[in-house]
């Protein structure tokens, strides 16, 4: 089985995510993070990314920060498109005969969305979201796919752009593949020490066609 996180991983979405905080932060007057800070929660849960990235801020105001990061996002998510080789990747993996699923920190809502509009939703056997089990990196999405799919922690790949995807995939006793083209920085993402670590997409596809 293989589990690709999306934003970031098939979809190229790190930039649009970074800009949506700081503008959702302007809007209520807030100081928006920089961009390597917003970078940094990205893969989290919505509430867990705005609290780290706008630490000290009311806790009752993190829902109107969302509300607004959501307003931003929507607005713009039709502009926004797989990686090349993506759709491909995951077609191929299904042909061969993976099982496949999503492990995201998007909301269900967010991610039936991507899925609709990718083209993708029909290769994937199981997918979990942020708003429906402990956000990442918490093992809890890994484990309750492979439990859903009969998977086993020895047959089961991770793959994620992030830190906290990565951090899953340990906790939850599964090997893990990384991409620096994502969120966060190559060297962040090498002193987790994934299984692989790609700066393009297609050197990511290649490591799957030569290591089944």
């Amino acid at each position: 089985m293989v589990v690709f996180d999306w934003d970031g991983t098939l979809l190229d979405s790190a930039g649009a995510i970074v800009a949506c905080i700081q503008a959702a932060a302007t809007d209520l007057g807030l100081t928006p993070p920089d961009e390597k800070t917003a970078r940094q929660v990205i893969g989290l849960g919505l509430h867990d990314a705005l609290s780290q990235a706008l630490p000290g801020v009311p806790a009752g105001e993190y829902q109107r920060i969302a509300e607004r990061y959501r307003h931003h996002y929507l607005s713009r998510d039709h502009e926004l498109s797989l990686f090349a080789g993506a759709h491909e990747l995951v077609e191929e993996l299904s042909v061969a005969g993976c099982l496949l699923g999503v492990a995201t920190g998007k909301s269900r809502l967010g991610l039936n969305r991507a899925l609709d509009a990718s083209g993708l939703k029909r290769f994937f056997h199981a997918t979990r979201c942020a708003d429906e089990c402990s956000s990442k990196p918490a093992p809890d999405m890994l484990l309750e796919i492979m439990e859903e799919l009969g998977a086993a922690p020895g047959q089961t790949l991770m793959i994620g752009d992030t830190t906290h995807d990565l951090q899953m995939a340990k906790s939850a006793g599964v090997g893990a593949l990384a991409v620096g083209y994502g969120a966060h920085p190559r060297e962040a993402l090498q002193a987790e020490h994934p299984l692989g670590l790609f700066d393009e997409f297609v050197q990511l596809t290649e490591w799957l066609r030569r290591n089944g």
